[in-house]
């Protein structure tokens, strides 16, 4: 789908707040309500706009540690990935996982309380899945940034 600058503005304004109404949205990019209406619902249709949810602040909820945890396997079969894949996929702590290029397989970015909640999901993860030949995590000292807005140009 292609979108016009008109769509980005759209974007770049939801992203900011997607409590926005939408007369709000309509008037910020010189519409009226129902081409805006049809404008976004295109956007949802297409699945540019995946969904709407809201941003929580992790430390006012007692978590504040953040590891970031790299994997090595010796095991690169299909069936060996997507039980790891799934395994990993289902602790609620794992905010983010990849497939990587490079010295480590897999990287994910976990977030919990602390150390020992850390210890306590390192060990579940190891004795998860059978394969892992090097498990290595580093600890963000201090977040610089954190974004969800995507750069839309």
């Amino acid at each position: 789908m292609d979108i016009d600058n008109t769509d980005k503005k759209l974007l770049a304004l939801l992203q900011q707040d997607g409590t926005l109404s939408l007369n709000d949205l309509a008037e910020a990019v010189n519409l009226t309500t129902t081409p805006c209406w049809k404008r976004l619902k295109k956007l949802e249709d297409n699945g540019i706009i995946e969904k709407r949810v809201a941003l929580l602040d992790p430390e006012k909820l007692g978590l504040s540690f953040t590891a970031f945890v790299q994997v090595k396997t010796t095991d690169h079969s299909h069936e060996w990935y997507k039980e790891f894949v799934e395994t990993a996929s289902l602790f609620p702590e794992v905010m983010e996982f990849y497939r990587m290029a490079g010295e480590y397989d897999y990287m994910m970015k976990v977030l919990v309380k602390d150390m020992k909640c850390f210890d306590e999901f390192y060990k579940k993860l190891v004795n998860s899945i059978d394969g892992l030949s090097n498990v290595t995590s580093t600890f963000a000292m201090e977040p610089l940034k954190y974004t969800t807005a995507l750069p839309i140009r």
